[in-house]
């Protein structure tokens, strides 16, 4: 089956995708199914967690900020095709079969000024193991044409905004290893449509408190925020941070992991609970200087993503912002879920020829369509 007889096979209506994706956070794997045309999401269906090993994680931290050809990358890359192989089979032994697969892969290195983005697995080899169309590769075609390359979910969040019949301007913030907004006009009918979507990387999130847990007490994170509850945020800590110059920068925009790195010095005097309550404010605050760039204020913010079972965090954000701050799943939707599920809607929109990605979104100079389709090979 070549690419253009995979159109034909999808046909126009909607089909059942598989998403999958690998985030900062380094927790696991998340692989969810959908059922979408690419701009209607029509049913969502199961969902799968495959969490790697401490083991495994030691290994995918010590490959972050690395590129292609660093000795740590191949043993890395190894175990991200290895736990998004067991998790999309996992999946596949589920009803509805899906006719593609979306493959983010890890995220290892991002600098889109620079060198690019460094995304780790081979989608044609998942292709060739399934048995099924595999599209990844999301943001290189970005990137080449001008673009910050992330975020990549805003196309899906528009759709996510007219899903729950979002009559007003919201707002979807996700809370992984960095956080990133998108502002979401459902008015407008098509997500590349000049005033849909504002979206960019409002700053860390989860990432250096998972990396102060890690590195101080031996645990991969502040389990629900408790430790952080109970600390003291240092204002002048917040108000330092805050003069980084990626505050300064109009969106979009965006973010590598380790953009920050002097933030774990800034809190090394603090105890454990005061750092953690510190770099929970540090988060919150990057979010609400972020939303002072929306068109219109939003009527709400919906928090998807690990961060918002932080219950430390999402105090902040609701000291901090002027607008409720709701969890997503109020709404209906799976808030743990959200990531995989925007890479199976993006993995239709790829197969069809439609574009993933606009100026208003990752500052590409005009509206792209990215991905690359890897098709199992026969004999």
């Amino acid at each position: 089956m070549d690419k253009s007889a995979l159109r034909a096979r999808l046909g126009q209506g909607p089909v059942w995708a598989m998403g999958c994706m690998s985030g900062t956070s380094l927790d696991g794997v998340d692989a969810a199914l959908i059922k979408t045309d690419g701009d209607v999401i029509t049913g969502f269906g199961p969902s799968v967690f495959h969490a790697y090993t401490d083991a495994q994680r030691q290994t995918l931290r010590r490959a972050l900020g690395k590129w292609q050809e660093a000795p740590e990358i191949p043993a890395a890359a190894e175990i991200v095709e290895k736990v998004h192989q067991s998790a999309i089979s996992n999946l596949l032994q589920n009803d509805p079969a899906p006719s593609l697969v979306g493959f983010h892969g890890q995220t290892f290195a991002h600098d889109p000024q620079g060198r690019g983005t460094h995304q780790a697995g081979d989608g044609q080899a998942l292709a060739q193991s399934l048995g099924l169309p595999v599209v990844w590769d999301f943001r290189s075609a970005d990137v080449k044409l001008g673009g910050e390359g992330a975020p990549l979910a805003p196309f899906f969040h528009h759709a996510c905004a007219r899903f729950i019949k979002a009559d007003a301007p919201v707002v979807f913030l996700n809370l992984g290893g960095v956080g990133n907004v998108t502002w979401v006009d459902p008015s407008r009918f098509a997500p590349d449509d000049a005033g849909a979507c504002l979206a960019f990387d409002t700053g860390p999130a989860n990432a250096p408190l998972d990396d102060l847990m890690q590195d101080r007490r031996g645990k991969p994170r502040d389990e629900g925020g408790q430790l952080a509850l109970s600390g003291r945020s240092d204002k002048a800590i917040v108000d330092q941070f805050l003069n980084h110059a990626y505050f300064h920068r109009m969106p979009p925009k965006s973010l590598d992991r380790n953009d920050f790195p002097d933030l774990p010095k800034m809190v090394e005097g603090l105890s454990d609970v005061d750092a953690l309550r510190t770099l929970t404010a540090c988060a919150a605050a990057a979010v609400a200087r972020g939303l002072e760039h929306c068109p219109v204020p939003p009527a709400r913010v919906l928090v998807t993503g690990g961060g918002r079972h932080n219950a430390a965090l999402m105090a902040e954000l609701r000291a901090q912002l002027s607008v409720p701050v709701e969890d997503i799943d109020t709404t209906g939707l799976n808030g743990d879920m959200l990531e995989a599920q925007a890479f199976a809607y993006l993995a239709v929109r790829v197969a069809r020829g439609l574009t993933t990605s606009s100026p208003s979104t990752t500052g590409v100079a005009a509206a792209v369509g990215g991905g690359s389709i890897s098709i199992p090979l026969e004999g």
